[in-house]
């Protein structure tokens, strides 16, 4: 009996085993950051006692100098050009150290420091991980335009770096909501100096194993107003962040699962249950979304399970007594969204060459710096509209202890002093209501702004072509289904 011969890679594509897994291993790394402050930054507030409403406010702040940090790196990025030929790695070395030193920097605010100092030194953490999470975040998408030129190939390697990525969530979610639970009872400095050194040693490799191996034809040199000029023709690009900026800025589920558990399941590990009944389906989706794209537009697939998230988001609602229900609920509307998560950030390449295709600039430091921009803004407002909306419906951040009003550090001071007895009725109402309505009114208005996106991946292939010279432009207006 012969043996069974190896699976052969598809001879169309460019990239090598080596470069795939560091690709994926860097989103590994990145998404741990990522998550821990998404998932942590606002419950950190709360524990250390700054007025929600006060943090909500500086968060948004700092979103002023997010809109002008991430252009000006689009632009930066874009005319920049360091020795050698390589556009994308060098930036990649960079990010690999600051990102994780920044992110231990805004999770070190001394507990004993008065509520101005907290609230400065948050301001300036916030806006120095900002900065860094750009120099992170643009060049580790724009590199696979330059990695691979085969659409297949780009949206396979995207859809499975979202198995590595939500391997190192889950991980993050795992590690911190135990350390940091009223079981066990650590600060978030120490977890927030494991997750960085965690994440920086898994990131390196994509310095030393990426290829940039597609240059695109025009590589003139561009100004600002050029610039401004192609991000407001690219139409695709500003209709799908606009509603993605509606649909994840919404999730203030991801802020509060912590808080949520521990107030509305009387213990903060639930979120735990939750978070890894949720994992499970989406790491499914991440290898499955590979394979139906190839026989469904993923824009379709898209589009279609957002309308299921909306309809099984529903089904959550009644579920606050029954945690078995909420868990099963919850579970259910994994599926779908986690077919959205894979696919979130396939369609930025696209647009990229959309925009290269129509207006002939090569501007994919300001196409990826547009998704980086609504990435963080969108982390932003969940954090600062579930503190608000807290805050709005009286949630306490300082409880009485012999009769004084005190702020707590972690989930074990919480616990000892009987905190969820001293909430109010409504202040549990609202966070039911955050945790769990608004995802359902920003997602309903995403996929209304999303219906006006008219991509496809047949047409993006053909605008890849022409872009890197296979083909000429007379000739890729012919093989278009429509005109753009």
């Amino acid at each position: 009996m012969s043996k069974k011969q190896p699976k052969l890679q598809n001879p169309l594509w460019q990239t090598t085993k080596p470069e795939r897994k560091s690709y994926y291993t860097y989103f590994f790394g990145q998404n741990m950051i990522y998550n821990m402050i998404a998932g942590y930054l606002t419950t950190f507030l709360l524990l250390i006692g700054v007025d929600p409403v006060k943090s909500a406010a500086v968060m948004l702040a700092v979103k002023v100098w997010d809109a002008v940090n991430d252009a000006v790196f689009g632009v930066i990025f874009d005319k920049f050009k360091f020795k050698g030929e390589n556009k994308y790695i060098p930036w990649l070395k960079i990010a690999c150290a600051t990102t994780p030193l920044a992110t231990i920097a805004i999770f070190i605010i001394p507990n004993a420091a008065s509520e101005t100092v907290k609230l400065i030194w948050f301001a300036l953490a916030y806006i120095i991980w900002d900065t860094a999470y750009t120099i992170c975040d643009v060049p580790a998408f724009g590199i696979i335009t330059a990695m691979t030129s085969n659409i297949e190939e780009r949206n396979t390697i995207l859809s499975l770096k979202g198995i590595t990525g939500g391997v190192g969530s889950a991980l993050t979610t795992v590690l911190v909501t135990l350390l940091i639970s009223e079981f066990v009872g650590l600060d978030y400095g120490p977890v927030s100096i494991i997750v960085a050194i965690v994440a920086m040693v898994t990131m390196f490799p994509v310095c030393k194993y990426c290829q940039e191996r597609n240059k695109t034809v025009d590589e003139e040199q561009f100004t600002v107003r050029r610039m401004l000029k192609y991000v407001i023709s690219n139409k695709y690009l500003l209709v799908y962040y606009l509603g993605y900026i509606f649909y994840s800025g919404a999730q203030t589920y991801n802020s509060l699962h912590m808080i949520m558990a521990y107030y509305i399941y009387n213990n903060s590990l639930a979120s735990l249950i939750t978070g890894t009944v949720a994992a499970l389906p989406q790491l499914f989706m991440a290898l499955l979304v590979p394979k139906i794209i190839r026989k469904m537009d993923k824009t379709t697939l898209f589009k279609i399970s957002a309308v299921a998230t909306i309809v099984l988001s529903f089904l959550i609602l009644p579920t606050r007594s029954n945690f078995v229900l909420f868990v099963v609920t919850y579970m259910l509307r994994s599926i779908p969204l986690g077919i959205i998560g894979v696919l979130s950030f396939t369609f930025t390449p696209d647009c990229a060459e959309y925009g290269q295709y129509t207006t002939g600039t090569e501007a994919k430091g300001i196409t990826f710096a547009i998704q980086t921009f609504a990435v963080k803004l969108a982390a932003a407002i969940s954090g600062s509209m579930g503190l608000a909306l807290l805050g709005w419906f009286g949630f306490k951040t300082k409880f009485e202890i012999n009769g004084v009003l005190t702020e707590v550090g972690n989930f074990e001071d919480l616990d000892a002093i009987n905190a969820i007895a001293q909430q109010t009725s409504e202040a549990l109402d609202g966070l039911w209501f955050t945790y769990n309505i608004v995802p359902i009114i920003g997602l309903v208005i995403a996929l209304v702004i999303w219906a006006f996106y008219k991509l496809n991946d047949k047409d993006v292939q053909v605008m890849a072509d022409c872009n890197v010279g296979k083909i000429t432009k007379s000739e890729a207006e012919k093989m278009l289904s429509k005109k753009y």
